[in-house]
């Protein structure tokens, strides 16, 4: 399953790993073995952040790709499903069914 992986790494220890040089390549090496669709830094409440996109085959590859952040930078990490367009095309008969099953709104006053 495609996932966007959310990763945030606190200033400390990000900070520490600036000045001893190994930030960037400890990430390179994390995400070489995560081998991603896409991998975008950013900030998000003034943390160093990364949102990256892989995939998750069995739900025990969850500790081959979350470990490496805790571990080298005591990141938090979330995972959160994730679909492209074509996903969601293909998801439409669920839709169409959900909303026939759930979707009576109350009328307006």
């Amino acid at each position: 399953m495609r996932c966007l992986l959310k990763v945030s790494m606190p200033t400390e220890i990000a900070n520490q790993r600036v000045a001893d040089g190994s930030l960037g390549k400890t990430i390179e090496s994390i995400l070489s073995e995560i081998n991603p669709e896409a991998a975008y830094f950013a900030e998000d409440r003034g943390i160093r952040t990364g949102y990256i996109f892989c995939n998750v085959k069995e739900e025990s590859d969850i500790v081959a790709i979350a470990e490496p952040w805790f571990l080298a930078f005591h990141a938090q990490v979330e995972f959160r499903p994730a679909m492209t367009l074509a996903d969601l095309k293909k998801a439409a008969p669920s839709f169409e069914k959900t909303v026939k099953k759930y979707g009576h709104l109350p009328k307006a006053a």
